[in-house]
């Protein structure tokens, strides 16, 4: 089988690398493979870890505000509703896309994948799946919703006492808990299974 350098376009036989090394390419030097330990393994408990958060994150109240006695809490799909109901529906869609559907698809299809694959069995449409993993992945940008919640919560402060919930936690651990998840994930590894499935 053969396979292309990405930097120098140079044509070569594809190396068989093991688990926790890398292949050069002899020409330019360039990485062309470098293979994860327990790839499979680690990033499906690393999905099923961020599986708990985002359930955590969603069914428990993010914030409370406590303002003249007053005490109001919020979820991630409350917050996205307010927008809706304030007449910002573009800014409410894009918070229910980003924060909320992005990473589930994204968790739900890793775990489709992963799970078959972890037990040895492969799962039907796996190429179209981890295709759909990418274009999840592109849209979840849960980061920047946290940077935003974190610069509101320093503008209010002073206002209400603002008292952050275990959703906001999990929230934040999910973050890293996803990175480390597309850290570990062997892209090549999952399309090896591909092809033997044809």
């Amino acid at each position: 089988m053969l396979t292309v350098c990405h930097d120098c376009d140079l044509v070569l036989e594809e190396p068989q690398v093991p688990e926790g090394d890398s292949a050069i390419c002899p020409r330019c030097g360039a990485l062309l493979v470098k293979r994860r330990r327990d790839s499979i393994e680690r990033t499906f408990a690393l999905t099923i870890a961020g599986t708990v958060l985002f359930f955590v994150a969603n069914a428990f109240p993010f914030l409370t505000f406590e303002l003249q006695g007053q005490a109001t809490q919020t979820t991630l799909v409350s917050g996205a509703r307010d927008l809706y109901q304030q007449g910002q529906q573009i800014v409410a869609a894009l918070v229910f896309l980003t924060t909320i559907v992005a990473p589930l698809v994204q968790l739900g299809l890793l775990l489709y994948i992963l799970a078959p694959l972890n037990f040895g069995l492969r799962p039907r449409a796996l190429a179209l799946a981890f295709r759909a993993v990418q274009h999840a992945r592109s849209w979840s940008f849960m980061e920047v919703f946290l940077i935003g919640i974190l610069v509101a919560l320093v503008k209010l402060m002073d206002m209400a006492h603002i008292v952050p919930g275990i959703a906001l936690w999990a929230f934040a651990l999910l973050i890293p808990i996803l990175a480390a998840a597309s850290s570990t994930l062997d892209p090549d590894e999952i399309w090896s299974h591909v092809e033997v499935s044809r």
